[in-house]
């Protein structure tokens, strides 16, 4: 706030706009407003709130000029008919009109509405003779003692009326004009602290979301140091190994920099660090606390006693915790911002040292489907042209009792050629675009079938591998040579579907410094950053030809279970890791070793939650994906049921330890989403 001046006490950014208005004549340009506030900070900068506070505070003043020129306006109007008033009294020959004008003139505190009055009745009595009219010789009269004329009253009333015009016409064309206005773009333009992480590392590389974040724990460090937002920027580049300070400001070494700038921190924040340093048992026990003593307000309401209070605590407890993890979620997810994961914008397209392949993994059954999967890869490449990116349908065929049935033929020949069409369609001067990848069937004595080896598990084992130069994998030989240059694979489901841009968004996240996995060879495990980003999947909307009842009922299902709605954030916000349910982008390295000799053959069908944990997942919850929802009970019901099987093959790694696990157990964090979709499962899941 300023301390002197006709703004003391104010701020000083309405100052700021008030000098830009009046020096402008409420004249809105976005260039001229930026090149103001850059000269004001050649002599003194403007804080990071200051800088956004500008575009609220000049609409502000805006109002208020407008305001102050509606009030004139009223002023004028009245004197005008004040003035008409007193010329009908003469004009009737009223002797009263003499006394009545004596008064008014003496009532005119300046000369705007005396040069209004005197403009009104020469209007009204123009052409008379003031000899003969006695009203205009009394005008005269008043005026010749205050040094003025009729004719400068008429002049200096039509110019006040002309500007006020002018400026209320620049203050409505200010207005739609400033509605019009990027103010981010402008923000950005005009910031000291921008300029200064641009100058020293790739800052304007990164999404706007990620540079607002530096942006504010830069604000929220200087206010708790008590020190200018700078000062707190060059600290944080001086503590940037790689000249990006993203882990002094938001990442792991943010405790070290607020020791360095002695930071005070405030209540709210240091009960958040709490909770989330006690982790999973901070979490479970609030859970515990809070479900007891929902089950405890219960069984004092019943009043029972005895063997029937006994039943009521066993039948109670489960639906008790249930209620509890709700409301420990509820206020988690009220209390906690959303931790969102920092990311580069890629605007100009994927660049190759980013390559990604979007994976869709299918079985071949009828041409109808095929037809349908092939049309969807089409959609999901319009979704997200540009840049280094390539579409393969990773393909089986349904198991089957010999290795070859009648029907693989003709469905391979018309997925060759859908995807030769596609290729045609959209040329590439980096070579084919999409691929199909499929798979022979081998025979698996456990299951007495011929299948593809491991079903998606193998798919993507064995893609991996693919994409690395093995030449031992089932896939077809015709689908090889491949690119061996592919960093990233994006992950779908046949019926998920990909929204504009999120595929650029999530390369942008996995390729962000701070998500850069960190292996742990003798856990064999990522421990730092992310091999897997799994974003927000929310159903589709029932389509009002093709929705069915069922589907507009339950198609939105909440809460924190994983399956059923992987937009939750309270995993991520707590544990720093997300829940993987298999749609998502993950780094091929990193998922390889993390992965590697891990599960024997046929020994898990439900690999996801498992895959998340060693190769570690993180929620990017600001992107979503779209999946249809099951059209029939039936049809949703066998997929819990296959859901609910593949979850308890996963019991072993919960309770005990696999030899391929070479001697490092689940984590907690890693542990907890795993019992709650294994055991945890409503009875309609099992």
């Amino acid at each position: 706030k300023l301390q002197d001046g006709p703004f003391a006490g104010y701020p000083r950014v309405l100052e700021l706009a008030w000098a830009y208005v009046a020096h402008t004549d409420s004249l809105f340009s976005a260039l001229v407003l930026q090149k103001f506030v850059q000269a004001y900070q050649t002599v003194q900068s403007l804080t990071i709130g200051e800088l956004w506070a500008i575009a609220i505070t000049l609409r502000i003043v805006m109002i208020e000029n407008m305001r102050r020129l509606s009030t004139q306006i009223v002023a004028a109007q009245d004197v005008r008919l004040q003035a008409d008033r007193l010329v009908d009294l003469a004009l009737m020959g009223d002797a009263g009109w003499r006394a009545l004008a004596d008064t008014l003139w003496a009532g005119f505190t300046d000369t705007t509405a005396a040069d209004v009055f005197c403009a009104q009745i020469a209007k009204r009595m123009r052409g008379a003779d003031p000899s003969e009219t006695p009203l205009l010789a009394w005008l005269q009269d008043r005026l010749e003692r205050a040094d003025l004329s009729v004719d400068h009253g008429v002049i200096a009333a039509q110019t006040r009326q002309g500007a006020s015009n002018i400026t209320m016409r620049n203050l409505v064309t200010s207005m739609r004009l400033m509605s019009e206005v990027d103010w981010a773009d402008f923000f950005e333009a005009v910031s000291l602290i921008d300029a200064r992480l641009t100058a020293a590392f790739s800052f304007d590389a990164m999404d706007f979301p990620t540079r607002n974040d530096y942006r504010t724990a830069i604000e929220v460090l200087a206010r708790g140091a008590k020190c200018a937002e700078m000062a707190v920027t060059e600290a944080a580049l001086d503590m940037a190994a790689n000249g990006d300070p993203g882990a002094a400001l938001i990442g792991a070494d943010r405790p070290i920099l607020e020791r360095r700038l002695g930071f005070q921190v405030p209540v709210r924040l240091a009960l958040g660090r709490f909770v989330r340093n006690g982790g999973l048992g901070v979490y479970a026990l609030a859970i515990a606390l809070v479900s007891t003593g929902i089950l405890a307000a219960a069984l004092a309401l019943s009043h029972a006693a005895g063997w029937g209070l006994a039943a009521l605590a066993a039948t109670g407890a489960g639906v008790a915790l249930e209620a509890g993890m709700a409301l420990v979620t509820l206020a988690i997810t009220r209390s906690f911002a959303p931790k969102r994961l920092p990311g580069l914008e890629l605007l100009s397209g994927i660049p190759p040292d980013l390559r990604v392949l979007v994976a869709v993994p299918v079985i071949l059954t009828h041409q109808a489907d095929l037809q349908a999967q092939i049309e969807q890869l089409e959609v999901h490449f319009l979704s997200s042209i540009g840049g280094a990116v390539s579409y393969a349908l990773v393909s089986d065929g349904p198991d089957a009792a010999s290795e070859t049935t009648p029907q693989d033929a003709a469905l391979l020949t018309l997925a060759q050629r859908e995807i030769a069409r596609l290729n045609a369609c959209y040329p590439s001067p980096d070579g084919a675009i999409f691929w199909l990848l499929h798979r022979r069937r081998l025979w698996n004595p456990r299951q007495g079938v011929w299948m593809g080896w491991e079903r998606k598990r193998g798919k993507l084992v064995e893609l991996n591998r693919l994409l690395r130069g093995a030449k031992d994998t089932s896939f077809a030989t015709e689908t090889l040579p491949i690119r061996q240059d592919i960093r990233y694979v994006v992950t779908l489901d046949a019926d998920t579907r990909l929204l504009r841009d999120s595929l650029r968004r999530l390369v942008g996240k996995m390729a962000h410094p701070l998500n850069h996995p960190q292996f742990d060879a003798a856990c064999q495990r990522v421990v730092k950053g992310y091999g897997i980003l799994q974003p927000r999947v929310a159903p589709s909307l029932p389509q009002a030809k093709d929705g069915s009842v069922y589907q507009r009922v339950f198609s939105g299902p909440g809460g924190i279970e994983p399956y059923a709605a992987a937009s939750s954030d309270v995993y991520q916000d707590l544990f720093d890791e997300g829940s993987f349910t298999g749609k998502g982008i993950y780094e091929v390295d990193a998922f390889m070793r993390a992965m590697a000799g891990r599960v024997p053959d046929n020994a898990m069908l439900s690999h996801d939650l498992f895959e998340g944990v060693f190769a570690r997942a993180g929620l990017a919850s600001d992107i979503q994906l779209v999946e249809e929802f099951p059209a029939r009970q039936d049809v949703d019901a066998a997929r819990q049921h296959r859901w609910a099987r593949g979850d308890w093959q996963l019991l072993p790694w919960i309770v005990g330890q696999r030899p391929s696990l070479g001697g490092c157990r689940l984590s907690g964090a890693g542990r907890w989403p795993t019992i709650c979709a294994a055991v945890c499962l409503p009875p309609a899941r099992c």
